[in-house]
């Protein structure tokens, strides 16, 4: 496993401000959760709200995150365990200054562009991870995030420059879009659902109590009953969340 992040790093973050060489937009819903070592990203933009059928524009992704120093630069880099979207031709790096203790600004480093982040309130203080049959919880002080991947391949025809819009036009029956990145308020032992690239889920609000029993093993008191997942991260008072 890699080394933990600094904790400086570590809540929920909000994506401000999109800059690149032919584009400026902060219309987009973006919220990026960052533990010790895990991050899940969900990119939503509005027409992807207005019409089903753009879907497909969505972004989002889940894996491990590490942060060194490169010159005097601190890069960020995303490992992406899974993706919503193909795999592109570069990995996601970017070169990251802080500026205050709540906001960043990152730019690329394979590709031209400028993002600032600012921090989400009641995003500290707990931070856990857990997993279950390829899907992972993710927490984050009141914040939560859920992700199910697909449960497919890509296509054998899939190449770098694709997009998931591309393969959904080659392949409409593949169920591609069926992935799950859902992020939410976990308080009172309830998951309310604010956004996900689900969108029947959006306003949803559903049973979640988080029960530590092990080292390496959580039990969560959901609508279907009591699920075992394991444990990737703890790092919260006590062994109850809700």
């Amino acid at each position: 496993m890699s080394a933990a992040v600094p904790d400086r790093y570590r809540g929920v973050w909000m994506r401000t401000l999109l800059e690149t060489p032919g584009r400026r937009e902060d219309s987009t819903y973006v919220r990026w959760l960052q533990t010790s070592r895990w991050h899940a990203d969900l990119r939503v933009p509005p027409a992807a709200r207005i019409a089903a059928s753009q879907l497909a524009l969505q972004q989002g992704f889940c894996g491990v995150t590490t942060v060194e120093m490169i010159g005097g630069t601190e890069v960020c880099r995303w490992h992406r365990r899974v993706d919503f979207q193909p795999p592109g031709p570069f990995p996601d790096a970017g070169r990251i200054v802080f500026d205050g203790p709540d906001r960043l600004v990152e730019t690329g480093i394979h590709n031209t562009y400028l993002e600032v982040w600012e921090r989400l309130p009641g995003s500290a203080g707990r931070f856990v991870v857990l997993e279950a049959e390829g899907a992972k919880l993710l927490v984050a002080g009141t914040h939560a995030m859920r992700v199910r991947p697909r449960g497919m391949a890509w296509p054998a025809d899939t190449s770098v420059a694709d997009t998931l819009a591309d393969l959904q036009r080659r392949h409409p029956h593949a169920g591609l879009l069926d992935f799950e990145i859902s992020f939410a308020r976990l308080e009172g032992g309830r998951l309310a659902i604010e956004r996900s690239t689900l969108p029947e889920l959006e306003g949803t609000v559903e049973a979640c109590a988080i029960r530590r029993r092990a080292d390496d093993e959580a039990v969560v008191q959901g609508p279907t009953g009591d699920v075992r997942w394991c444990v990737l991260e703890w790092d919260a008072a006590g062994s109850t969340l809700a």
